[in-house]
C-alpha cells in the first residue's frame, strides 16, 4: 500500500479531494492511504505560531523552521523511507512520466504544503525532491500537491480499472495527445460520430486512432 501524507496549515482544502472519485476508490481498494498533518499542531507558544517575519526585510511572512521540521520528523517517524517532497516554483517541472515512477516506486512520500511567503530555506536539508506544476505563483502547495498526488495515485495497481487505460491516456509516452473519442448516441444536433468508428475493422479503427493522436506542443 502506498503511504502518502500531506504537511499543511489548510487541512479542509484536502479532505474533499482525498474522498472523492478515484482517491476514494484507492483507499477502498487499499492501494493508498492518506495521511494528513495539521501543520499547526506544531506552532510554537500559546498562540501556535507558525510564521515569522523574513531577515533582512520585505514584504510577507515566512513558515517557521521549527514547526515544519517537527512535522517532517513525525512523518517520517510513521514511514521512515517516505520521500519528502516540496511544493515549490523552482521545483522541477512534474510530468506524466514523473507520475509513473512515482507510482511504481515503493516508497511514500511527505507533501509539505507551503504557505504565505515561502518557508524558512533550512527545511530543505530534510526535502528529497522540490517540485513545480508550471510557471507560475499559487497562494499555498495544497493545490499543487493534491494535482501531483491524483496523477500518482490513479496509476496504482487495480484504480483506475481498464488494463488499458492508463496507457492510452495522453501523455503516456511522453509526448502524444490521446485521440477524440465517442460514444452514443450516432448523432446529436446534426453531429455525427466518424463513420469507421462505427465499422468493426479493428486495424482501420486502430489506423484512425493512431492520426488523429497529436504531439504536445
Amino acid at each position: 500500500m502506498k503511504k502518502i501524507q500531506i504537511i499543511s496549515l489548510f487541512p479542509e482544502m484536502l479532505t474533499g479531494v482525498l474522498n472523492s472519485s478515484m482517491m476514494w476508490k484507492a483507499q477502498q481498494e487499499r492501494a493508498v492511504e492518506f495521511k494528513i498533518i495539521q501543520l499547526r499542531d506544531f506552532g510554537l507558544g500559546p498562540r501556535k505560531q507558525v510564521d515569522d517575519t523574513p531577515y533582512g526585510g520585505g514584504d510577507g511572512m515566512l513558515l517557521k523552521a521549527e514547526p515544519l521540521f517537527a512535522a517532517i520528523e513525525q512523518a517520517k517517524a510513521y514511514d521512515s523511507t517516505a520521500k519528502v517532497v516540496l511544493m515549490t516554483p523552482r521545483g522541477r517541472r512534474w510530468l506524466q512520466a514523473t507520475a509513473k515512477q512515482w507510482a511504481d516506486a515503493e516508497n511514500g512520500y511527505i507533501f509539505v504544503c507551503g504557505r504565505y511567503e515561502g518557508y524558512d530555506e533550512r527545511i530543505v536539508t530534510l526535502v528529497d525532491e522540490q517540485v513545480s506544476v508550471g510557471d507560475y505563483v499559487l497562494t499555498g502547495g495544497e493545490l499543487p500537491a493534491m494535482t501531483i498526488i491524483d496523477s500518482i495515485v490513479r496509476l496504482l495497481p487495480g484504480v483506475l480499472g481498464g488494463e488499458m487505460s492508463a496507457e492510452i491516456e495522453s501523455f503516456a509516452d511522453g509526448e502524444t495527445l490521446e485521440f477524440p473519442q465517442y460514444t452514443r448516441p450516432e448523432e446529436f444536433r446534426g453531429l455525427k460520430v466518424p463513420e469507421v468508428l462505427l465499422s468493426g475493422n479493428h486495424a482501420a479503427i486502430a489506423k484512425w486512432r493512431q492520426d488523429n493522436s497529436h504531439k504536445a506542443d
